[in-house]
């Protein structure tokens, strides 16, 4: 009864609360993803589609490798020591830099698609042992994708595939072996009377693929772990050391958060087949834009560029011109034009582009409460000799303000 009270006391009351709106969304969990199958079953394809799609961060070994190589980065300057002497980069390292990755500002705030871990190495830790550090994650994942695939046709697709030595690049027997690419056309042509459409399309595909027309098949060489042998014993130990725990590991996962796929698809195949099971992510977006010296013409025109719906503008954000990352730490600093970004249906200006790469990497701490920060300034005043610098240096420790 006094629910409906208040409902005929407030008759027009907004249930959508716009700042409510925005902590919730900024207080929630991103999205976390792992991809998980038999070796060579296509994980980090399907994994690398997923991150570009949904903005998540893609988190897999060589990839946390080359970033901090590229960054320079403490454990990429190791890894380069490593390299450089001729020595490969251990496990132990490889795992520290996947677990520091997770744990980094920007996959708080875009999540992340995990692929190769658990790896089946046991070098540094056992698979059982792995699977604690993912069920002990702070952010958790979400979803589990299981890639299926029978062991011979598995091993058929991976002894089938031939690498470029100069490109790196890795094509499959459709693409190189012209037997294969023969009985393509064949089905292909089979076909057309039934899907005119379809025939198009894979006319347009066969047409533009530079492989077929190119004159480097010959140098096509196959890896020694593309061989059928080595092929064999990777997937036979996949299933001896890795694959009861990660089934134990799956049932313990809500079944409406378990995704499992066909192997034997094409990746493209693959990925509109996941996005078919189960994509529902409110991914949010962030655009930096270069614009005018002015201020007012800064707001003016930002608020007119590509509107979020219709009759729908961009606002200023609450603290109008001041930088948010400068507010945070109790600094009152207005932003520069150059450096304005749109967030959330909001503009935000920064005042420099370190502000600017840390609010990108994940702005949530510059929005959530306490923000901003109010500066607390504090004047200590007496005689000679009394003690003012003491008391300054424990009141700016106690609440690390400056002296």
């Amino acid at each position: 009864m006094a629910s409906q009270e208040e409902k005929q006391l407030q008759p027009f009351a907004d249930i959508f609360n716009e700042d409510e709106a925005e902590k919730s969304f900024l207080l929630s969990k991103p999205t976390c993803l792992i991809v998980l199958g038999k070796p060579g079953s296509g994980k980090k394809t399907l994994a690398r589609k997923l991150a570009q799609i949904w903005k998540c961060i893609f988190i897999e070994a060589l990839e946390v490798i080359q970033m901090n190589i590229h960054e320079e980065t403490e454990y990429g300057l190791k890894c380069q020591e490593l390299l450089f002497k001729g020595h490969s980069i251990s496990e132990e390292l490889v795992t520290e830099m996947i677990l520091k990755k997770i744990e980094s500002p920007e996959v708080a705030h875009y999540g992340y698609v995990l692929s190769g871990f658990p790896s089946l190495s046991e070098e540094y830790m056992t698979v059982s042992q792995q699977i604690e550090k993912i069920k002990n994650l702070k952010l958790k994942p979400d979803f589990l994708i299981n890639i299926k695939c029978s062991d011979y046709d598995l091993c058929q697709r991976i002894s089938g595939q031939r690498q470029h030595p100069d490109s790196g690049q890795v094509y499959q027997r459709i693409q190189w072996d012209p037997n294969v690419i023969e009985k393509h056309k064949k089905e292909k042509d089979r076909h057309e009377t039934e899907n005119e459409e379809d025939e198009e399309q894979e006319e347009e595909e066969t047409a533009e693929d530079p492989l077929i027309m190119s004159e480097f098949l010959h140098q096509l060489v196959q890896r020694p772990e593309d061989i059928l042998e080595n092929a064999e014993e990777r997937v036979g130990t996949y299933k001896d050391i890795m694959l009861h725990p990660l089934e134990d590991l799956m049932a313990e996962q809500d079944c409406q958060y378990l995704i499992e796929l066909d192997g034997n698809q094409q990746p493209d195949d693959l990925f509109v087949a996941n996005n078919k099971a189960y994509v529902a992510s409110d991914k949010n977006y962030i655009c930096c834009y270069c614009c005018f010296n002015k201020q007012d013409e800064l707001f003016r025109v930002l608020s007119s560029y590509e509107l979020i719906a219709h009759r729908y503008r961009w606002r200023r954000s609450r603290w109008g011109q001041a930088c948010p990352v400068a507010l945070k730490e109790g600094d009152i600093v207005m932003g520069n034009p150059d450096l304005a970004v749109s967030f959330l249906g909001k503009m935000y200006v920064l005042s420099s582009p370190e502000a600017l790469k840390t609010f990108m990497l994940n702005p949530r701490p510059y929005l959530l409460p306490p923000m901003p920060l109010p500066p607390c300034k504090v004047l200590v005043f007496g005689p000679p000799f009394s003690g003012r610098t003491t008391i300054c240096n424990l009141i700016a420790h106690k609440y690390k303000g400056k002296v």
